[in-house]
């Protein structure tokens, strides 16, 4: 058994003189132990010394400066990672995984996960199940967890060195993505809670991290699970605590929502993210709201911004962001195409067996022709981050005396009012033909509002331009009720002037 508290002291009085070399410091701890096991020691003592590893095997202070954008428009799945999926599948099934039964047997459970989100069915992941969840999400999880990391990140809220909890962490798509966002000097104690079958493929997706992202998976449930119990060394809390697509499927979100957000440190953040679908979105905002209630210290920090002291929203709260798309992996174009190759196979051996062409309709090769289903290229969530210390993304309040409130909208429809308002949707409408249409919000609405955007100009175009989250100033726009809707319209046309503030 090695003296960790030896090791410890020798590294704190190392560390502000030179890089710490196992090679060198084995020898003044008692028994002379192997440096192979004093590396392994510093490796786990590391986060708690804020000390990195590099190359070379020494190990040096880790910064101090928090983690800047590294400008995040992934175009697609790393290929390590997905290299790393086909082994398992391979592994798993031989290296024609996505063909014959084990190809049928994945795009039919790819097509229930599907359905059971869908109905809001429970979902058990077996090995099966949890492959089929990695086929199909991993790539756009990556994604999606880089951009909500840009709005703590744009505002140095982020740190280079922190403490993650990871609950329900699945297979590992908001894991490695995380892993990707920050820089290469960052120190990460990576913890994830997942219970379920998924944790085999997580286990494998981490082995592809680096040396300073030090991981450790909790096979638990999120309410059996004490969050305070991987901070007891050093009594410091949690820095990120990520809840990425689970909410759903928890029996109580809200209770061990809280839970959890009581175990984060003053200055740290609560991520929750969730699919873009009606539930899962309207779902996650419930648990946003229950806590964030009209009068807590703590705050929404983004995307949707309370902009008035002392209000929370009761709307639907339907709100999701969408970004650029994410090539296919190979993979899920494997699956896919290979499921139409079976079919055709299919059809041929029964044309042959009984000369009636078309006998089998492909349905019992367990895809749905042609048309992509197995692949998974949009990007496009629902996210909330909930600060301890009340920061909020943009510091920017409304005033009484010069802006309308969106709780008290019923006493200005077909006035012409100033106001302002988060942006929460790209352009809703599907049909180029019609006018730009916006979800917008201002933290007080109970009803929802929507903002079009009926003439264009260099006045108003902020609407346009302005990225989900961001805040806008309408000066002289049009409220009108829409009775088919049951929502506020705030019509943009050419009196109207806007301008992006935050």
């Amino acid at each position: 058994m090695i003296d960790r508290e030896a090791v410890r002291a020798n590294a704190k009085y190392l560390r502000n003189v030179r890089p710490i070399d196992p090679e060198e410091i084995h020898e003044y701890v008692e028994g002379t132990p192997h440096p192979a096991v004093v590396r392994q020691t510093l490796r786990e003592e590391a986060f708690d010394l804020r000390l990195r590893e590099r190359e070379d095997g020494t190990f040096v202070p880790a910064g101090e400066e928090p983690a800047p954008q590294p400008g995040w428009v992934p175009e697609a799945f790393p290929e390590r990672y997905a290299f790393a999926v086909e082994d398992l599948l391979v592994e798993r099934h031989g290296a024609n995984w996505h063909r014959g039964e084990s190809g049928d047997r994945l795009r039919e459970t790819i097509r229930r996960l599907k359905e059971d989100y869908y109905r809001q069915n429970a979902v058990e992941y077996d090995e099966t199940a949890a492959l089929g969840y990695a086929i199909y999400h991993l790539p756009d999880y990556y994604a999606a967890i880089g951009y909500v990391l840009d709005d703590l990140a744009e505002r140095a809220l982020l740190p280079r060195t922190l403490r993650v909890l990871d609950v329900g962490a699945g297979t590992g798509g908001p894991a490695l993505g995380l892993h990707d966002y920050l820089p290469e000097d960052a120190v990460v104690d990576y913890h994830a809670v997942e219970p379920s079958a998924s944790a085999d493929v997580l286990e494998r997706m981490l082995e592809e991290t680096g040396r300073n992202f030090r991981t450790t998976i909790h096979r638990e449930t999120a309410e059996a699970f004490d969050p305070t119990s991987i901070a007891e060394r050093d009594g410091g809390g949690i820095d990120l605590v990520l809840f990425a697509n689970v909410l759903s499927e928890l029996d109580d979100p809200k209770t061990v929502a809280e839970r959890y957000l009581d175990a984060v440190d003053d200055d740290g953040s609560f991520l929750a993210l969730a699919p873009a679908d009606r539930n899962t979105s309207i779902g996650l905002r419930e648990v946003e709201r229950s806590l964030v209630p009209a009068d807590s210290p703590r705050s929404v920090y983004a995307p949707t911004l309370r902009l008035w002291p002392g209000e929370a929203p009761s709307d639907r709260g339907w709100s999701f962001d969408r970004r650029d798309d994410v090539a296919a992996p190979a993979f899920q174009r494997r699956l896919d195409e290979a499921g139409e190759a079976d079919a055709d196979a299919a059809d041929a051996s029964a044309t042959h067996a009984d000369g009636n062409v078309g006998a089998v309709d492909g349905r019992g090769s367990g895809r749905e022709p042609g048309d992509g289903t197995f692949t998974n290229e949009t990007v496009q969530f629902s996210y909330a981050i909930v600060r301890p210390d009340g920061a909020r993304r943009a510091d920017v309040r409304a005033d009484s005396d010069r802006h309308a409130k969106m709780a008290e909208m019923e006493r200005h429809v077909t006035n012409r009012i100033d106001l302002l308002a988060v942006k929460l949707s790209r352009d809703l409408t599907d049909d180029e033909g019609r006018n730009p249409l916006f979800k917008v919000g201002d933290g007080s609405e109970s009803v929802e509002h929507y903002a079009v955007s009926t003439a264009r100009d260099s006045f108003n175009e902020a609407l346009l331009l302005a990225d989900y989250g961001d805040v806008l100033a309408f000066e002289n726009v049009l409220c009108l009720w829409n009775d088919d809707e049951g929502a506020y319209n705030l019509v943009v046309d050419d009196e109207t002037f806007l301008d992006r503030v935050a």
